[in-house]
């Protein structure tokens, strides 16, 4: 893989959503961390519990979910695209939106940045309504503040409205 292209000296906190509901998923997420936390610019923080949630979309099966916390000296443009390479790596295709996947990464937050481009957006512009992203966050990033609700992330996940 290429290397990601540096951003000055500064690192920032970002949190990335992953999943996945084809292959060995748990094997392969867990792989997915390893490439990240061997990734020059890249230090893992922290990582939560896996969770086994329904699929959202076509009929598939169940998926994966986890989020990391990780110090990063990249930019947000070149962090999406390194993680758009690891999913290449574990064997990603993009057939259908929300279709089954070994691997998915999200790059939810990065430090308090708001940004909206054509190819990304932060935070994530569906975390909110998330449970499977918004509970292993609360996990280990229980009080970082999201920009644009001001709201912590245990705060998010009271308002969820989870359906059983």
């Amino acid at each position: 893989m290429k290397k990601p292209e540096a951003n000055i000296d500064k690192e920032f906190l970002s949190a990335i959503a992953l999943g996945s509901n084809l292959g060995d998923s748990l094997s392969i997420l867990e792989s997915a961390i390893e490439t990240l936390a061997q990734t020059p610019l890249i230090t893992l923080v922290s990582k939560s519990s896996w969770h086994r949630t329904k699929a959202i979309g076509p009929p598939q099966p169940d998926y994966w979910n986890g989020c990391v916390v990780v110090r990063v000296k990249l930019t947000p443009t070149s962090l999406l695209e390194h993680l758009l390479k690891i999913e290449t790596k574990f064997g990603r295709v993009r057939i259908e939106r929300w279709g089954p996947r070994t691997l998915d990464l999200d790059l939810l937050l990065y430090d308090n940045l708001i940004l909206e481009t054509p190819i990304l957006q932060i935070p994530h512009p569906r975390m909110w309504e998330r449970a499977f992203v918004l509970l292993p966050l609360a996990e280990i990033a229980p009080d970082w503040i999201d920009p644009v609700s001001q709201c912590t992330i245990a705060q998010l996940v009271e308002k969820l409205e989870i359906v059983t």
